[in-house]
């Protein structure tokens, strides 16, 4: 239940007695868990997360162990199954089909570097993913001979469709595709790609190749994970990256790559893992074993502290439930998205079907530039953002941190920019 979150009531709440609670206090109650400046109305949460109470308490906790006794505290928690197992029950897989990453970038990079690709093999990706899917392809491709082919999926991101996009990547297949690299919600439009219906594309198109000839459906998933009441047999891709300090609310400097447990072994790693499988085989002077998830984690020293209290951030959005957070983002987004398609100086570039969209709300104002709208609502103590593309938009997240009243505030002030 929401009410059941970890959510201790705030001291407001509990001096106002037996009053009847408001429609979304339990929602507000979750809001209270973080220590997010009320000054502010904070669109942005899908860049870098507020850590909420129980991940604040997690982490301090750690790092006064570490403070207190580095060795033992290393020694203690030197076994990152934990985490493992935490990322692996909300995602609903195998501990051991889990790497831990710092960030969706290293995911992506240890991924798309690890794969045995060679010249002839060709990579199918779009021209909307992030420069990080991109430039970790570009160095994939530059260190094995491969080729990048990029397609458009949508030519209007307002416009786009699950039929549409999945077809389009279908067709594209050819003989010498070996990956197909795609981002399951854009940050520069807010599209939501339909991850499960482009998995079954690739799969028709393996029926009668050899496992060397396989397609690999790989996922930049970063913005879709922690919103979306999915696992990672409903989404049916290959393998996923994705950093847990945006929407999972996770520790600053994590992240996670899972894959196919089948699949691991066809990998390498760029980065010395820190685990037995691979150290113990070195002090044996003997050839490492095959790849596995744990060891293509980087190794190396990480902000353990954070590290080792991943699992809190998972139990938060479990207590809530996945099911509920899903809901409430969405609900608050399509309200967003509703307000603003129906202002005539607004280009509204997100899709208004929840199927194809998810937590990012895309969009510009006639007559103003990204920067200059995103600086008047600053003015008005409303935090949003320009998306980091060739071609940028306003964006907003509504979020579990934010409210109705929030989405309201936004639409106010869009309004008054007529």
């Amino acid at each position: 239940m929401i009410g059941a979150a970890g959510c201790a009531p705030s001291q407001t709440r509990a001096a106002e007695g037996d009053r009847p609670e408001a429609p979304d206090g339990a929602w507000q109650r979750v809001r209270d868990e973080f220590a997010l400046s009320p000054a502010w109305i904070h669109m942005t949460g899908f860049l870098l997360a507020s850590h909420p109470r129980p991940v604040r308490e997690a982490i301090e906790a750690l790092r006064r162990q570490l403070d207190e006794n580095p060795v033992d505290a290393l020694h203690e928690h030197d076994d990152t199954s934990p985490v493992r197992e935490a990322a692996a029950a909300y995602m609903g897989v195998r501990a051991e089909e889990i790497a831990l990453t710092d960030s969706t970038t290293m995911g992506l990079a240890t991924l798309y570097l690890g794969l045995p690709l060679k010249a002839g093999d060709e990579i199918l990706t779009t021209v909307h993913d992030h420069y990080s899917t991109q430039e970790s392809l570009r160095l994939a491709a530059e260190r094995t001979g491969a080729s990048i082919r990029k397609i458009t999926l949508y030519d209007r991101a307002s416009a786009a469709t699950a039929a549409g996009m999945a077809e389009a990547i279908a067709k594209a297949l050819t003989p010498a595709t070996r990956v197909v690299a795609i981002t399951w919600v854009h940050s520069s439009s807010g599209v939501k790609t339909p991850v499960r219906a482009i998995a079954d594309a690739v799969a028709a198109a393996n029926q009668g190749r050899t496992p060397e000839e396989r397609i690999l459906v790989c996922v930049d998933g970063v913005h879709g994970f922690g919103v979306d009441d999915v696992t990672m047999a409903d989404l049916g891709c290959d393998f996923f990256a994705a950093g847990c300090h945006k929407w999972i609310f996770g520790p600053r400097g994590t992240g996670v790559l899972w894959g196919k447990a089948e699949l691991w072994p066809r990998l390498r790693p760029s980065i010395p893992h820190f685990g037995e499988e691979g150290y113990k085989a070195w002090m044996r002077a003997q050839p490492a074993p095959p790849t596995n998830a744990n060891m293509m984690s980087p190794g190396g020293f990480h902000s353990f502290e954070h590290r080792w209290a991943l699992p809190a951030a998972f139990a938060f959005h479990r207590r809530i439930g996945k099911d509920k957070v899903a809901e409430r983002i969405h609900a608050l987004n399509r309200r967003c998205k509703e307000g603003l398609a129906g202002m005539k100086h607004v280009t509204l570039h997100t899709p208004l079907d929840d199927g194809i969209s998810a937590g990012l709300v895309c969009f510009e104002i006639a007559g103003m530039t990204p920067v200059a709208v995103v600086a008047r609502l600053r003015e008005k103590k409303i935090i949003a953002s320009t998306a980091p593309y060739a071609t940028s938009y306003v964006r907003v997240a509504p979020s579990l941190v934010t409210s109705e009243a929030d989405v309201e505030a936004v639409l106010r002030e869009v309004r008054a920019l007529a």
